[in-house]
């Protein structure tokens, strides 16, 4: 099947790591959800690319769970910050290179620090954007230790919606 060559996948072949690409049709909004129920696969294993910055605009992206949220406060307080807010879509996509709702952890424009909740590495098989919207791979998370430069936090809150 053919699947968008994005800075994501050049990353991933670069590392010759083994992924399975999913394409589906991409719905604003959707979010995880989505994705999740397309694919018919746990949200809690769909793990969504989120950009932050510090009080001190100081870039950096968590990976969660679909079925979470970040707890920001918890995430100042490891990183001993005042305060973290999401980057508004304009900054994430410039930060990035990717689209909103295509973002991917791996071969992201400007390098930032990469936090990833602990309970991802439980899980077998987790998908995660591949660079484009409507795009995720599902790999082994411990991939995600082995390509990019992590640290590993426990700030994930049951999603309040």
């Amino acid at each position: 099947m053919n699947h968008p060559i994005t800075s994501a996948i050049r990353v991933l072949r670069e590392h010759k790591i083994e992924f399975e690409p999913h394409i589906f049709d991409y719905v604003e909004k959707g979010g995880t959800k989505h994705s999740a129920q397309v694919l018919s696969v746990d949200e809690h294993s769909v793990i969504k690319t989120l950009v932050f910055e510090t009080d001190t605009k100081k870039p950096l992206i968590v990976l969660m769970h679909g079925s979470l949220q970040v707890s920001t406060k918890e995430l100042a307080r490891f990183l001993k910050v005042k305060t973290i807010t999401p980057v508004t879509p304009e900054k994430a996509n410039k930060l990035t290179g990717y689209l909103v709702g295509g973002t991917s952890p791996f071969g992201t424009k400007t390098k930032m620090p990469i936090y990833v909740e602990k309970t991802i590495f439980d899980l077998e098989k987790i998908y995660i954007n591949g660079g484009k919207r409507g795009f995720l791979v599902s790999i082994e998370p411990k991939i995600l230790r082995e390509v990019l430069q992590i640290e590993e936090v426990e700030v994930g809150i049951s999603a309040t919606n």
